[in-house]
């Protein structure tokens, strides 16, 4: 049950209600998690969109992105996050078996994908200066630098949206994650 307060979507007014209207344009409907954002924060709803926007231009595929998402997620404990994300990565073409791979840390076939998670679920676990081989790890498994900056870059967007579904308990709105 949701802790923070949320508009209805079809009474918001000025830049929420806007903001709103593109998202249930691209994606049929409001999300809870972005109603409350919205709510409270048009300009941070804004920028989360705006980060999401970039991500989806980057140097990662979009699996890779959704992987990061997963990864991140679980490692944060959102359920509302995994639960998104496992849909979004269905739609960009990881499989269930694979989504529930990402999410426990186990491989899933993917050399190159498990090297990234691995470097993702390090980064995300870990304090202080990530060892070197942790990175050259990643870059053997066939990552750019670029692809390095935009990976971490994923990390950042997803953690806001955990951060606000984790304090606020976020009535999920996407199936369950099995």
């Amino acid at each position: 049950m949701s802790r923070l307060s949320q508009v209805n979507v079809n009474e918001a007014t000025g830049k929420t209600a806007e903001l709103f209207g593109g998202i249930r344009k691209a994606m049929g409907r409001v999300p809870n998690a972005y109603a409350t954002i919205g709510t409270h924060s048009p300009g941070a709803l804004g920028a989360a969109l705006s980060n999401d926007a970039v991500l989806a231009r980057s140097s990662l595929d979009k699996a890779d992105a959704e992987a990061i998402k997963l990864a991140v997620s679980e490692l944060a404990g959102c359920d509302y996050c995994g639960a998104a994300h496992t849909v979004v990565g269905k739609m960009v073409g990881l499989t269930q078996a694979e989504t529930q791979q990402i999410r426990a840390g186990d491989a899933t076939g993917n050399a190159k994908r498990d090297a990234l998670v691995r470097f993702v679920r390090h980064v995300a676990d870990s304090r202080g200066t990530v060892d070197a081989r942790v990175l050259a790890d990643v870059r053997e498994a066939g990552y750019s630098e670029a692809q390095v900056i935009d990976a971490l870059f994923a990390m950042s967007v997803i953690h806001f949206t955990n951060l606000v579904n984790r304090v606020n308990d976020t009535t999920l709105d996407f199936p369950a994650l099995v």
